[in-house]
């Protein structure tokens, strides 16, 4: 019973487990893959703006299934980013289409222009 009323004000607990195993998972790789996935990850928290926890959590479960296969197969940090590590972070969150914090601002942004512009049946201006 308590679990529910937690779950419900702090969110999934079961998320909040395989976040932190998947943490965990990143924090045991070898360098450079650690330093690298971290970097990437922290990119990943600031830029991504992903708000669905299930979403989050399996695009964390992968990037440390790739960074793990990387490591276990001596794959170079370079051959995995290329040369521009943030063009590879952003087309990694791409792939990963859950709704994102920046959603509810473009739908309100929306909203309000119509407003403003008297437009009540939500057809646009020609």
């Amino acid at each position: 019973m308590a679990a529910k009323w937690i779950e419900t004000l702090v969110g999934s607990l079961d998320q909040k487990k395989q976040y932190k195993q998947h943490m965990a998972r990143m924090e045991a790789l070898p360098e450079p893959h650690r330093t690298a996935a971290q970097a990437l990850q922290r990119y990943f928290m600031y830029q991504g703006g992903i708000v669905d926890g299930n979403t989050l959590v399996t695009m964390l479960g992968d990037f440390v299934d790739l960074w793990e296969r990387a490591a276990a197969d001596g794959t170079p940090v370079r051959a995995i980013v290329g040369d521009d590590p943030v063009e590879f972070a952003e087309t990694f969150v791409r792939a990963y289409s859950g709704r994102q914090w920046i959603d509810k601002e473009r739908a309100r942004l929306r909203t309000a222009i119509d407003a403003a512009a008297g437009d009540t049946s939500g057809e646009k201006d020609a």
